[in-house]
């Protein structure tokens, strides 16, 4: 068979791609091994699929710390502001939540993917599932696919295959080799958006696993204690260590320290209270304890925190839950506001790389033109997704690299196409 363009990979920036080729008048094959087009779409925003974020461009960019600042060219094309036009006119209603994510307002993620898949039809796009790609060869004017059985000849390939976590949706890294076949470089791997994990005794006996705490901020520090990077949102203690948005958030920072100071624990600090002071938290709790001066401190506190981590607290400076106002030290107040503010635990490392939502690293970005997403070394290749060296936090950001990168692309490997006429 002899296409226009094939496209390799069949998550967001691959169905993005084939999409955005077959409606630019490309012929177009999408490949994907699995059984399921969209998999770590089904399954995105807790199965929601958290499609985009209205942030302006700027702090969208901010958001991706994996080499954000790369795709200013792409969002000049097709940005989080398209995303939603282009869901939108197809019927597919988007609505706001906290931290400027957006969902459809059917809450379910299925809808998304079936949008994007009758898209494939609408725009005469070929689909092989279930199909494994042996090998890529490249040649001047047109490349080879090698599939089990068969052998596809196209003039362009779009590379969509994703990095190496989350493999059970089908992405393992085999894209890797694929672009070091053609001159391309991958930078060094590693997971982030990732559960860290800890040996401290508490976490080993499982004394907080599933509590939650809402809007903490937590930091990763230096061994000199100084701060290296800090986020604001949920955390939950779990068997392990620390999962929730703000622990995924901080885990690529703890996965480069450890490696930078040659150590084996970073100390990382949970603040309960980021918009208040120490000296504000005692003013608070001596006030609450002293109108209440017959009640137990456990009584008295236990609005301000989870009665868990309170608890966990107090058992940190051995102050008896029991204890009234009467009974109370000032000593213990000071102390119990700064653990409040600033409980220190140890965190080792991280889960492994398949267990991560985003692969850290890939496909080295000077070798790629951001504005085509074309391979700097090998006419007709393109790349898009997670393959490439992108990363960024949850909320929406990993999902506007894909589609952005992905549209950008399927269009450019249209109009490389068309420059031929047909192959």
């Amino acid at each position: 068979m002899t296409y226009d363009v094939v496209v390799i990979g069949g998550g967001p920036s691959g169905l993005m791609a084939a999409i955005t080729a077959g409606r630019n008048g490309a012929k177009t094959l999408l490949i994907e091994k699995g059984n399921k087009l969209g998999r770590k779409l089904a399954i995105s925003g807790g199965g929601r699929c958290n499609v985009t974020n209205v942030l302006p461009d700027d702090e969208l960019i901010a958001h991706i710390p994996g080499n954000g600042r790369f795709l200013y060219s792409a969002f000049s094309i097709f940005n989080n502001a398209s995303i939603i036009e282009y869901f939108e006119s197809l019927g597919v209603q988007l609505k706001e939540e906290d931290k400027g994510r957006m969902f459809p307002v059917s809450d379910s993620a299925k809808t998304v993917v079936s949008t994007l898949v009758r898209q494939l039809d609408v725009h005469g796009v070929d689909q092989r599932l279930n199909t494994k790609v042996e090998a890529v060869h490249y040649g001047e004017e047109t490349h080879e696919i090698i599939l089990e059985n068969e052998k596809v000849t196209t003039a362009c390939v779009v590379i969509a295959v994703g990095g190496k976590s989350v493999p059970n949706t089908g992405s393992q890294g085999q894209g890797y080799a694929w672009a070091k076949k053609a001159g391309h470089t991958i930078t060094e791997l590693y997971p982030t958006e990732v559960p860290m994990t800890s040996n401290e005794k508490f976490i080993q006996d499982k004394t907080l696993q599933g509590l939650s705490l809402r809007d903490v901020e937590i930091t990763a520090l230096k061994p000199n204690g100084k701060p290296i990077q800090s986020h604001r949102w949920d955390i939950l203690f779990t068997h392990q260590g620390l999962s929730g948005p703000a622990a995924l958030r901080l885990s690529q920072f703890v996965v480069k320290a450890l490696k930078k100071f040659k150590t084996d624990t970073i100390d990382v600090t949970i603040d309960c209270f980021p918009d208040e002071g120490e000296q504000q938290i005692i003013d608070k709790l001596m006030k609450q304890a002293k109108n209440s001066p017959n009640k137990s401190v456990k009584q008295v506190w236990k609005s301000l925190l989870p009665e868990r981590y309170l608890l966990f607290i107090m058992d940190q400076i051995d102050l008896d839950p029991s204890t009234t106002y009467h009974h109370l030290k000032k000593k213990n107040v000071i102390e119990l506001s700064h653990l409040v503010k600033s409980f220190t635990m140890k965190v080792n490392g991280t889960l492994s790389i398949e267990k991560a939502f985003i692969t850290g690293g890939g496909v080295s970005l000077k070798e790629i033109v951001p504005n085509e997403m074309a391979s700097k070394f090998m006419d007709r290749l393109y790349f898009c997704g997670e393959i490439l060296d992108i990363h960024g936090y949850t909320g929406g950001f990993n999902i506007t690299a894909a589609f952005s990168t992905g549209f950008v692309a399927g269009l450019h490997a249209a109009n490389r196409s068309a420059e031929d006429g047909q192959v």
